[in-house]
């Protein structure tokens, strides 16, 4: 195994040497940054994912290919997207904003289902990964990072075009994904959408023999996954478009050890979320205005075990409007403008039926002079009422010379609880004793980040990207290992007994440092070679003394490698992740979770026609046994084969 771990890194480092590097960052737009920049203009450290970059890596679903990304951490509970938490910057899984052409699809419920994104990858446009705080712009959630998926529908674009492309493919465990999606623009007509599913009856886990009294019964790791999403738009002679989009995802898996090591979890999941959006525009020679109104519904039902009573019924409702305005003054300031707000709803035979409504307003000002200085100052103003009132401002500065681009941003984020951390098993009787619990009196948590950084390239031959930061927070929110009689007048807990009750931690520190190199060599027309590194180190400490759930279960070491070669009509991409963590065991279940691992996964294709293609991916080439959460079985080298299509 160290061998190959070795060959795969060897190769990439030749070719980081030699070649023309081919992207010109000065071309690319970024939006997530609320006023369009280009990149060397935000001052901060951004990944953009083009629809063509996503041609070039191995992935099932979406959380594999965010994990591809240097500084996204992904914690997959199971493989081929069952479902996976999403970490930047050693935030917890809830600290990460998730949006879908600009609007928020955080789930009220539980960060659990954020990555529950249902489009297929022939609808994006392109993935903006910007690393950081950004509730000066967006509000709350905004603490590590912010991943905006942009699709071909929400794009104002000026040509006509069709996109008509897909995949089928089979593997072990009777693995069958099927993936399609269409677009097509023409006179300002706008047609999109897709359908995935991808569903396995999964490995079989053997029975193991813990003690003379305990044996745990086998048990397959099967998923059924579906989504299909349909968008509409029209793009107006007179500045004026209008997009919508209706979609739904529906999953169904085993979820045993996803939440717990008790010996006593064969937990089973389903969940059902319903998808609405539409955007309506007016652009004019320095101005643009937005109305954004977005409504998601999301049903789960989870079961703990069959063996007694402990099935959880939650139906939550988000609705969510937004509305911005952007005017530009000559070719120095832009100001944007914009207010939010949104309604939250949950009723749950666990945590009880809970409204909640929140509002938003916010300012951002650019300033650029032809020296190369660029300054963006954001304020925000947000109210809750969980939390009341918030105040998140943010500074971005970068001074671009002719290959360097030096940059550095401070900013305050916040994040409220979300309905299990405040309510998770109130309502249920005698709560057994190692179970969350929830606190309905918590605060928003709150954190100031600085960070500083430079992107150089030079001899137009590589491009090297260097950040370092540090984030302070305080109230942060985690489960922490709490005895019954520190806990007033919540819950029905057993005598003495000890719960991890939700609580807000007094400070928190996060420093690190993240570093990528990036190659992109092209040559004839078919031939081309694109690499990139990435190494993101991460420490965090506290004052305090407690066993927690999630701040510290992020990774120490996070290390990124993609290859791709492309030569003729064949094709080759290798993706590989490396972790090093904090290591964790539950001899209850006898299950570790190591303290570190190298994954690679490997896709091998060639061109039959223009238009048809056939390729063999391969998931975890070394058939390594790991974990990214204790308890929740990875999967081992898993193989399939298929054919692709673009007509």
């Amino acid at each position: 195994m160290k061998i190959l771990n070795s060959i795969i890194l060897i190769l990439s480092m030749p070719l980081l040497i030699y070649g023309q590097f081919d992207i010109d960052m000065d071309t690319v737009n970024v939006s997530t940054t609320s006023i369009p920049l280009k990149l060397e203009q935000t001052g901060r450290n951004i990944t953009v994912l083009s629809a063509a970059d996503l041609q070039n890596v191995s992935f099932n679903s979406m959380d594999e290919l965010l994990q591809t990304v240097s500084g996204v951490e992904v914690q997959s509970r199971g493989g081929f997207g069952a479902q996976a938490d999403i970490l930047m910057r050693g935030s917890t899984f809830s600290q990460v904003l998730i949006l879908l052409d600009g609007q928020r699809m955080n789930d009220p419920l539980t960060g659990h289902f954020n990555g529950y994104i249902p489009i297929t990858p022939a609808e994006i446009y392109k993935i903006e990964i910007l690393r950081g705080p950004a509730s000066a712009i967006y509000g709350p959630d905004a603490v590590g990072g912010v991943i905006n998926i942009l699709t071909y529908t929400f794009a104002r674009q000026s040509k006509d075009v069709m996109k008509n492309s897909g995949s089928f493919s089979y593997g072990e465990n009777q693995l069958v994904n099927v993936d399609h999606g269409y677009f097509s623009r023409k006179n300002g007509l706008k047609i999109g959408g897709g359908f995935n599913i991808s569903k396995s009856e999964g490995e079989l886990i053997e029975a193991q023999v813990i003690s003379e009294d305990l044996t745990l019964e086998e048990y397959s790791t099967y998923f059924d996954i579906k989504q299909a999403s349909i968008s509409l738009g029209y793009e107006f002679d007179n500045g004026v478009s209008i997009a919508g989009r209706t979609a739904y995802d529906d999953r169904q898996f085993n979820a045993r050890y996803f939440y717990t090591t008790s010996p006593f979890d064969k937990s089973t999941e389903s969940t059902q979320a319903w998808w609405n959006q539409v955007r309506l525009t007016k652009v004019g020679n320095n101005t643009s205005t937005s109305l954004d109104v977005s409504y998601k519904r999301n049903k789960d039902e989870f079961i703990f075990s069959p063996d007694f009573p402990s099935t959880n019924i939650h139906t939550t409702n988000y609705l969510n409007a937004n509305m911005t305005h952007l005017m530009s003054f000559g070719n120095k300031l832009s100001l944007k403008t914009g207010l939010q707000a949104d309604q939250r709803k949950i009723e749950s035979n666990d945590r009880g039926n809970h409204s909640n409504i929140h509002f938003g307003a916010f300012s951002v000002f650019h300033y650029v002079n032809k020296q190369g200085l660029n300054a963006t100052l954001g304020l925000r103003l947000d109210y809750d009422d969980n939390y009341e009132l918030e105040f998140s401002p943010q500074l971005n500065v970068s001074y671009v010379l002719k290959d360097i681009v030096f940059r550095a941003s401070a900013g305050k984020s916040i994040r409220a609880a979300d309905y299990t951390e405040r309510f998770v098993s109130n309502n249920l009787e005698n709560l057994t004793p190692g179970r969350s619990l929830g606190n309905p009196d918590l605060m928003a948590e709150r954190a100031w980040t600085e960070e500083i950084g430079i992107d150089y390239r030079g001899l137009k031959s590589i491009l090297f990207k260097a950040t370092v930061f540090s984030r302070q927070s305080s109230s942060l929110i985690d489960f922490v290992s709490t005895n019954e009689a520190d806990i007033e007048g919540i819950g029905s807990l057993q005598s003495d007994e000890s719960y991890f009750f939700a609580k807000n931690v007094s400070e928190v520190v996060t420093s690190g440092f993240e570093a990528e190199v990036y190659f992109d060599k092209s040559w004839s027309n078919n031939n081309r070679v694109k690499i990139g590194l990435g190494y993101t180190f991460l420490n965090t400490t506290t004052q305090e003394d407690f066993v927690s759930v999630y701040i510290s279960s992020h990774a120490r070491h996070l290390l990124t490698s993609n290859l791709h070669f492309q030569l003729n009509r064949y094709y080759l991409s290798i993706n590989s992740i490396y972790k090093d963590r904090p290591e964790a065991i539950a001899a209850a279940i006898n299950a570790t979770l190591n303290t570190s691992y190298f994954l690679h996964n490997a896709k091998l294709g060639g061109q039959i026609t223009p238009n048809f293609g056939v390729f063999i991916q391969v998931h975890n080439i070394g058939d390594i046994e790991y974990q990214n959460i204790l308890g929740a079985r990875m999967p081992g080298r898993w193989l399939k084969a298929g054919i692709n299509w673009a007509l």
